[in-house]
């Protein structure tokens, strides 16, 4: 009974020296609140900017020069991100629009570049819109401008693409105006339009004189415009120009037994 009454007396002289312990310790503080950075201020009926920080003016410039065109292209005069004043693509969008979805989509391709080959920010390839743009507004191949506009419009329409363009971009990095870049498209329409491969083969043989796959590609045309005689012609100056072209002479074989 002693023993159990002593017992009794640890325990509680034990939760009094808990309880002192507790009176004494200090409150806790109340959680401080962290300052937060202060968003962007965004005018009224505007979205936040999607550019880069920075001299975005800079970037603009950049931005126009790697299209080839001027600021009013895409934003017009006064007031042209106003959707009643901002010039439209062909689709009928605004070029505004369009041209903030390239921006985000650039940002996404250098992200997944970056995460693609797993290197630094600063030792990887960047994609801009001089990648594809090259100095032109709308990124397509001078083939398949010239396969578009002989298809909807003709040989005479094809041609006069193909110089419009030249006259106003050789030498830049644009197009390719060398003499195979004509080559593959004109034996594609061969088969569907033969008046425009030939029209754009006889061009290409007005720049490139001494190009024997042009004559190559131009006798086939020519076949499949049923001038077989023309084509004969055509390959002989090729063998004239190459003597040990086989594709060439195997052509003329052909043609020769179908005489």
């Amino acid at each position: 009974m002693r023993q159990l009454f002593y017992t009794w007396v640890l325990v509680a002289g034990a939760m009094m020296t808990t309880g002192v312990l507790l009176a004494q310790s200090p409150a806790p503080a109340s959680p401080t609140a962290v300052p937060q950075a202060s968003a962007p201020t965004v005018p009224p009926g505007r979205r936040p900017s999607v550019l880069p920080p920075g001299d975005r003016l800079a970037y603009m410039r950049t931005v126009a020069a790697a299209l080839g065109v001027e600021c009013g292209y895409c934003h017009g005069g006064r007031g042209g991100n106003t959707p009643a004043t901002a010039p439209l693509t062909t689709a009928g969008r605004p070029r505004v629009e369009v041209a903030r979805e390239m921006f985000l989509m650039v940002d996404r391709l250098n992200a997944t570049i970056q995460e693609a080959t797993g290197k630094p920010a600063s030792d990887v390839t960047r994609v801009s819109c001089a990648t594809c743009h090259r100095g032109v507004p709308i990124p397509m191949q001078i083939s398949d401008i010239v396969w578009q506009a002989a298809i909807k419009q003709g040989a005479e329409a094809a041609v006069a693409q193909y110089q419009d363009l030249r006259s106003r971009f050789y030498g830049r990095q644009a197009y390719d105006f060398g003499e195979m870049a004509l080559i593959p498209v004109t034996e594609r329409l061969a088969n569907v339009r033969p008046d425009a491969a030939i029209a754009l083969l006889r061009m290409n043989l007005d720049f490139h004189p001494e190009s024997v796959q042009s004559r190559i590609s131009l006798a086939y045309a020519l076949t499949r415009g049923r001038d077989y005689q023309g084509a004969i012609e055509m390959l002989r100056e090729a063998i004239r120009l190459d003597p040990a072209n086989g594709v060439a002479k195997g052509m003329l074989a052909q043609l020769d037994q179908q005489r």
